[in-house]
């Protein structure tokens, strides 16, 4: 039992105080585990940079993340930029992991984001898919696995993982609550799941190795909570004039993203925020790069609206607004920009 490989997820400091809990279902969604405000802006270019690593150990890692950008609406340039947005290590003391999403950019330029420890299998597409968002499927709180802790802690202590029972704790046991993620229904087939033998449970619950992105991994980050291919690259954006009236809009369907653009004349600090009755989340990216993510908000304003102030540098600035619900929701809401 302990030769079984697992990946953990590296947590950043802000979130080490946020266990995940379970909470109340709510069923009949396409699933997938991605925890909500990680995600890149949809149509992004993420820049890779190996900061190790032999070429075929590099030519494995290019191959399986172009798994994932045939089917989103997401590209990989890697072109080994130092303002990488994902910095790849090839250290096989420190196992398999990686940042989750955006959570990249609060890692250091010269650290790495990801670790391909070892390279079983479908690991480094697994390791792809935390990098674009997604968290382990055994982590969804639809999964009915019940875990027999102590045979669990005893196997993943000792080789190939030696984790200690804390580290075991987060990425094995603890679960999303439904309202901390973007998906529901359990796929046994995700790539984002571990295997582990029956002997792990107390209800016989053991999953196979899975190599390839599944049909459902497939669907889901593709589909609108993610990465849809509507169109190729980015939206365009709509401008916003720093201090001018507040602009109309409306998310007229599901899924959909406004984005918007600012330039900042001078540095200082900018304040964005909508109004209206609607739920929206914003996301802050820049400057001059619709990857470097610097702030996001959901209901730092009025009622259901974000708010974001942040001391910024002169040059242009990304907004991307949805809605809170991506599954569903609608509406009309209005947003500004100026300079405090």
């Amino acid at each position: 039992m302990s030769a079984y490989k697992c990946c953990y997820d590296r947590i950043l400091p802000r979130d080490l105080l946020k266990p995940h809990t379970t909470g109340p279902g709510v069923g009949g969604r396409t699933r997938a585990i991605a925890p909500k405000g990680k995600s890149w802006m949809n149509g992004s270019t993420l820049k890779v940079r190996f900061m190790s690593g032999t070429p075929s150990q590099q030519a494995k890692a290019r191959e399986q993340a172009a798994w994932w950008s045939a089917v989103a609406n997401l590209q990989f340039d890697f072109g080994n930029a130092p303002e990488a947005d994902i910095r790849i290590s090839f250290d096989d003391n420190d196992g398999a992991w990686s940042t989750i999403g955006t959570d990249a950019r609060s890692v250091p330029f010269n650290q790495a984001t990801m670790n391909l420890g070892f390279l079983d299998g479908g690991t480094a597409a697994h390791e792809f898919g935390h990098a674009i968002g997604l968290a382990h499927e055994h982590a969804s709180p639809a999964g009915g696995i019940q875990w027999n802790e102590a045979v669990v802690l005893k196997a993943l202590a000792g080789p190939p993982n030696y984790w200690d029972a804390d580290t075991t704790r987060h990425n094995v046991f603890f679960k999303y609550s439904m309202d901390q993620i973007n998906g529901t229904a359990f796929d046994a087939d995700s790539i984002m799941l571990y295997a582990f033998p029956a002997e792990w449970t107390l209800n016989g619950v053991a999953t196979h190795a899975n190599d390839v992105l599944s049909s459902l991994d497939k669907e889901f980050i593709a589909g609108a909570k993610m990465y849809p291919k509507s169109s190729p690259g980015l939206p365009e954006a709509t401008p916003l004039s720093v201090g001018a009236p507040r602009l109309q809009a409306n998310i007229g369907q599901a899924g959909e993203e406004d984005l918007y653009r600012f330039h900042a004349d001078a540095d200082g600090v900018y304040v964005i925020d909508t109004q209206g009755k609607t739920d929206i989340y914003m996301k802050l990216f820049g400057p001059t790069n619709a990857t470097a993510l610097i702030g996001e908000d959901d209901d730092s304003g009025y009622g259901l609206n974000p708010r974001i102030s942040q001391s910024l540098l002169a040059g242009d600035y990304f907004v991307q607004v949805r809605h809170y619900d991506r599954s569903s929701g609608t509406g009309k809401y209005s947003i500004a920009v100026h300079k405090r």
